[in-house]
Order: C-alpha cells, then sequence, then structure tokens
C-alpha cells in the first residue's frame, strides 16, 4: 500500500522507490503482486508516463486510510509508554500573529524527536475542512470576530483590529488615522473574495454601507504587501504582522474591522502527537 500510494504522488516508479528507500525492481515487484490478488491492474504504464487506472483510483483512498489507521495504532502503543511518535502535520494562515509557530514546532520538535512534523499554508475555511477530513491535526486561523469555526474543536487565541497599510509615498501616508468612509474611495489589495480572510473587511464596509474597489486579489499574504509597496493599493491587515513587514506605512482605521485568531482541532480522539502539541500550546481540552 506505501509503494501504491508513493507512485501515485509521484507518478513515476523510479521516484516512488527513491522515496521509499528501495530498489525499483523491488517495488516493482509488489505492486505486481498486489495487482494479481486483487485481480485488477492499479496503473496504466507507458514509456512516458504512470498514471492510475480506475481501479487504482478507487483503490487510493482506503490504502491511505489503512496506512493511517496502522500509523496510528504504532503511536498509540508508543504513547502508552510515554513515547510521542506519529505524524504532526499543521496548517496556518499566511498572517498568523498570535502564536509564533515557528518556535513552538521547534519546543514541539526538541521534546518529542520522533514526532514527524509538517507544515502547511492556506486559507481558513480550507484549513477548517481539512481538519474534519483527518488531513491535518492541528490549524492556526483567522475569520471575523463574528464568526466560529465549526465542525472542529476552537479556541480563540486573540483578536485584533486590522490597520490601513500604504506605501510611504502614498497621499495617505501622512494621515495619523481615517475611517472606513475615506478609504472606500481608495484601491484596495486584498485577499480573494468569499475567504475567510476577506469577509472581516467586506462585512465592516457592507455593515456601513459603503462599496469599495478591489482591484487586485492575491492568495500570498507577501505578494499582497510588494503590491502595497508598489503604490498600486491600500491593505487592511492585523497590525502585529505589520510589524514585520519593512518600508510600509500604517495608519490607525477609527472605525476598523476586527478578526480573531483561532486554533482548531479535530473532534475526534487526536493522535498522541495532536495532544502533545495542543498541550504545548497551553490548552486545556473540554
Amino acid at each position: 500500500m506505501r509503494y501504491v500510494i508513493a507512485v501515485a504522488e509521484t507518478n513515476s516508479f523510479t521516484r516512488a522507490a527513491q522515496r521509499c528507500l528501495v530498489v525499483q525492481s523491488a517495488l516493482s515487484h509488489q505492486i505486481a503482486r498486489l495487482e494479481k490478488e486483487l485481480g485488477a491492474r492499479l496503473f496504466e504504464r507507458t514509456s512516458r508516463r504512470v498514471r492510475l487506472t480506475p481501479a487504482g483510483a478507487a483503490f487510493l483512498p482506503s490504502a491511505r486510510q489503512c496506512l493511517d489507521a496502522a500509523e496510528r495504532a504504532a503511536a498509540e502503543v508508543a504513547a502508552s509508554v510515554g513515547e510521542v511518535r506519529g505524524r504532526l502535520a499543521v496548517g496556518l494562515i499566511p498572517t498568523v500573529a498570535a502564536v509564533d509557530i515557528p518556535a513552538v514546532l521547534r519546543d514541539f520538535h526538541q521534546r518529542h524527536p520522533k514526532a514527524r512534523i509538517s507544515l502547511s499554508v492556506g486559507a481558513s475555511d480550507e484549513l477548517v475542512e481539512r481538519v474534519r477530513q483527518g488531513e491535518i491535526e492541528v490549524a492556526f486561523l483567522g475569520i471575523p470576530v463574528t464568526a466560529r469555526p465549526r465542525g472542529v474543536m476552537a479556541r480563540e487565541l486573540a483578536r485584533e483590529r486590522l490597520v490601513a497599510v500604504v506605501a510611504p509615498d502614498h497621499p495617505l501616508a501622512g494621515e495619523t488615522s481615517v475611517d472606513l468612509r475615506r478609504l472606500s474611495s481608495e484601491v484596495f489589495v486584498d485577499l480573494p473574495a468569499k475567504t475567510a480572510g476577506r469577509a472581516q473587511s467586506d462585512l465592516a464596509f457592507t455593515a456601513a454601507g459603503l462599496t469599495r474597489e478591489v482591484a487586485f486579489e492575491v492568495t500570498n499574504a507577501d505578494y499582497l504587501a510588494r503590491l502595497v509597496g508598489a503604490g498600486l493599493g491600500v491593505a487592511l491587515l492585523p497590525p502585529a504582522y505589520v510589524a514585520g513587514m519593512a518600508g510600509m506605512v500604517t495608519i490607525e482605521v477609527t472605525d476598523a474591522p476586527a478578526r480573531a485568531e483561532f486554533v482548531v482541532w479535530g473532534r475526534e480522539s487526536r493522535t498522541p502527537a495532536a495532544a502533545a502539541f495542543i498541550e504545548l500550546l497551553g490548552i486545556e481540552e473540554e
């Protein structure tokens, strides 16, 4: 099963063998034996590419679940004798500021060196769904203060009012404060529409009876900052995140939208690694 997953993810028997640390002939032989036992080909092989057959696509999800279950069983055994092992998959939004993620992951690794850590970045709504599906164990989100993550365990970490960010030569750069009405005449750089990171700003302008032009929609917070720095628009960002951006001017917004940062984890029983990570954050599970 591990070999099949590796081939499916790399689209190559050679790269799969390298990942699994076996010779290619051994990997191919084991997959051929499995195909014979199943009575179906799992891969279509040509000189140029390898791809899943319909039977292979049907087999893959259950294979992943079986491997996850086996890994979890081994981790539970290790936990019973005081050792944390297994996977800790963490997701976060690019602007998370309530927790120093690199420092926390470093501390976790030092305490539990046999646990396997991975990290991915995404949008808040996407991360919540991945936690619900069991693809990742823990995620750090930023959402409007009027919302709350659903279908997962959640703990609010912080909340803050957004600030306006402009380039040093922007006409607003000399202002100490502005309101949403003044900002509504500006061109904005923001995250894509209907994402949680965009929602708090959209809701605030709508509640004030205002509209704004978002001419630049980006998914990467660093690229968002580059567009603002080039003088192409204004952004509304968390002040803790802006503090790490050089060469920008921050302006208080008197009626600014607010966002809350959450950490979320699965409702079902947590893996030993996830439970240890939640404990490291100082969160008592209810």
